[in-house]
C-alpha cells in the first residue's frame, strides 16, 4: 500500500519490510473473524454470491482488521514495552515506528471505507461505525473490566458486516446470532489470553475480568461465556431454515473445541495458553464456516 515500514537496517528488502509488519499486527490471527463473516455473507448471498461481492467483502476485512490491530500496537507501545512479554514485539524492540503504524492504521482504515463504498450504500455508511467499534477497543483496558467484551464486538460486527455486503439489511435473526456467538466466543478466549498478564496489569492498572475477578473467578466466567456461545450456535442451527445436519455437526466441533480449549487452561496451570488460544479458537471459525456453507450450497 505504499505505506512507511518503520525502521529497519538499511539493506531490509520489500518482503522483509512486510514480513514485519505482518508480524507487527499478527495477520495470520485474520482467520478469528474472516470465516464468521464469509458464514453470514454466504448465507445471506444465497443462491450465489459473485466472485467480485466476495473480494470486495475480504479486502473489507482484511482492511478493516490491519486498521483495528496497528491501532493497537500504536495505542499500547508503552504498555508493550514495559510488559516483559511483550517487549520483543517490532514497536518496543525499535524494529518498527509507531509513525509507521499510526500510518498503517490511516491508510487501511481509508482503504475499507473505500472498499465498503464499493460493496454498497449501506456498507458505507456503517463503515465509519464498523471502524469507532474496532479502534475504540485498543481503549477499553484503560477504563473497563468487560474489555474483553468490547474485543468480541470489535469481532462480533464481521457477521453484520458480512450479511449487508449481500445487500440484506439485517433484519433476520440469523446475522445476529452469529453474531452473538462471535462476541461470547472472543470474550471467553481473551480472558483465558490475560491470564498470562495479571500482575502486570494490576500494577500498570490496566483492567480485565482476571484482575476483577482473580485467576479462578475469570476462567469461571470464559466458561460460562464459551457456554453461552455454544448456546448461541445451537440456537442458530434450529431457527435458520438453509442450515441442516451438516451445520449443527460442525457446531459440535466447535463446542468439543472449546471444551477442549477450557480443559487445557486450569488456574494452577496456564502453560497450555497459547495452544488453547491459537489452535482451538482458528479450527473453530473455520469449521462453523464450512459447514455453513456446504448445508447452505450443497446438502
Amino acid at each position: 500500500m505504499g505505506l512507511p515500514m518503520g525502521e529497519l537496517s538499511a539493506d531490509a528488502g520489500p518482503l522483509a519490510k512486510l514480513r514485519l509488519v505482518l508480524d507487527n499486527i499478527k495477520f495470520q490471527h485474520t482467520v478469528f473473524a474472516l470465516p464468521f463473516c464469509l458464514m453470514a455473507f454466504a448465507y445471506a448471498a444465497y443462491p450465489g454470491p459473485g466472485l467480485d461481492d466476495l473480494i470486495l467483502v475480504i479486502l473489507a476485512m482484511v482492511f478493516a482488521r490491519t486498521a483495528a490491530m496497528s491501532y493497537n500496537r500504536y495505542v499500547d507501545a508503552d504498555v508493550d514495552a514495559a510488559n516483559p512479554r511483550t517487549k520483543g514485539r517490532p514497536v518496543p524492540s525499535g524494529r518498527l515506528s509507531r509513525g509507521a503504524v499510526l500510518a498503517w492504521t490511516i491508510g487501511s482504515a481509508v482503504l475499507f471505507v473505500v472498499v465498503a463504498g464499493l460493496i454498497n450504500l449501506w456498507a458505507l455508511a456503517l463503515s465509519p461505525v464498523a471502524l469507532a467499534i474496532v479502534l475504540g477497543y485498543s481503549h477499553s483496558k484503560r477504563f473497563t473490566s468487560l474489555s474483553h467484551l468490547w474485543l468480541g464486538a470489535a469481532l462480533g460486527v464481521a457477521p453484520i458486516g458480512g450479511w449487508i455486503a449481500a445487500d440484506q439489511l439485517p433484519w433476520s435473526p440469523v446475522p445476529w446470532l452469529i453474531s452473538a456467538a462471535v462476541v461470547l466466543w472472543v470474550a471467553g478466549f481473551d480472558i483465558i489470553y490475560a491470564t498470562q498478564d495479571e500482575d502486570f496489569d494490576r500494577r500498570w492498572g490496566l483492567h480485565s475480568l482476571v484482575t476483577r475477578l482473580g485467576l479462578r473467578g475469570a476462567l469461571v466466567a470464559s466458561k460460562v461465556l464459551h457456554s453461552l456461545a455454544v448456546a448461541c450456535l445451537v440456537i442458530l442451527g434450529l431457527v435458520a431454515d438453509r442450515l441442516g445436519p451438516v451445520y449443527l455437526m460442525g457446531a459440535g466441533i466447535a463446542a468439543a473445541c472449546l471444551l477442549y480449549e477450557q480443559h487445557l487452561v486450569r488456574a494452577e496451570d496456564l502453560s497450555q495458553v497459547n495452544v488453547a488460544f491459537f489452535t482451538m479458537n482458528g479450527i473453530v471459525g473455520i469449521v462453523l464456516c464450512a459447514a455453513t456453507i456446504a448445508d447452505v450450497y450443497w446438502w
